[in-house]
């Protein structure tokens, strides 16, 4: 029997890139998915995928959008036993001078206050089972910082710290936190940017990082994974 059979995950940002990655190779392992986006459309095609997987319209920076879509978890699929907090909003600023504090905030909300969210209500029943795996799909830009966009950089670099500080604090309790660390990935973040995206990850290879993570015995912890493409340094002649 797999090692995720049964066990109730919520996957925040399962709409698309990686986090719909995710969602769709934890519920082929078996594991009882509830997606959580807020494209509705995208949603309904999403459940409509695998019998295995449930999804719900969720604003991860609301605290009662939070607190509706864990309690419709509960009542449909039980309670939570993994949480991957992957919902994120990528939001260039090249130029600080040029830059509006919406931006700012809006991806602060996201990642740092959407993932305290999340975090606190999982924790519910995570608590009261004595065990419990909270994945945070973090970045490698929450570790070094890129010219191009500091504000994000500022919010990855603030969920990581939180993190840290929750991995800590949820240790003696039985509860494993990871921080997963993904370079640069072939999503929608990048929009019309021209990049080179033929070299970057894919999300199929992320969500095979977040199985592997998550797929641990219960007495292995990793803390954190670090991810990036070898096309990106190969040498091209």
């Amino acid at each position: 029997m797999s090692s995720f059979s049964g066990r109730v995950t919520v996957v925040t940002g399962a709409t698309s890139g990686i986090g719909k990655a995710i969602a769709l190779r934890l519920s082929q392992a078996g594991a009882k998915v509830f997606a959580l986006g807020r494209d509705t459309g995208r949603l309904a095609e999403l459940s409509r995928s695998t019998p295995a997987l449930f999804a719900h319209a969720c604003d991860v920076t609301r605290e009662d959008s939070v607190a509706a879509a864990f309690a419709a978890c509960r009542e449909r699929c039980g309670p939570v036993a993994m949480l991957v907090n992957n919902a994120g909003v990528g939001l260039p600023t090249p130029d600080l001078g040029e830059s509006r504090v919406e931006l700012l905030d809006r991806m602060f909300e996201t990642h740092v206050r959407g993932s305290f969210l999340c975090a606190r209500e999982a924790l519910r029943d995570m608590r009261a089972a004595g065990r419990g795996h909270i994945l945070n799909v973090i970045s490698a830009a929450g570790k070094k910082a890129n010219p191009t966009a500091p504000l994000y950089c500022a919010s990855k670099f603030g969920q990581r710290g939180f993190s840290a500080g929750l991995a800590e604090q949820l240790l003696p309790l039985g509860i494993k936190v990871t921080d997963l660390n993904p370079a640069a990935t072939d999503t929608g973040y990048w929009g019309d940017r021209p990049a080179p995206r033929e070299k970057f990850l894919k999300a199929g290879d992320v969500a095979e990082a977040a199985l592997f993570i998550l797929g641990q015995p219960e007495h292995v912890l990793i803390r954190e994974l670090d991810m990036e493409s070898m096309l990106m340094s190969r040498r091209t002649s």
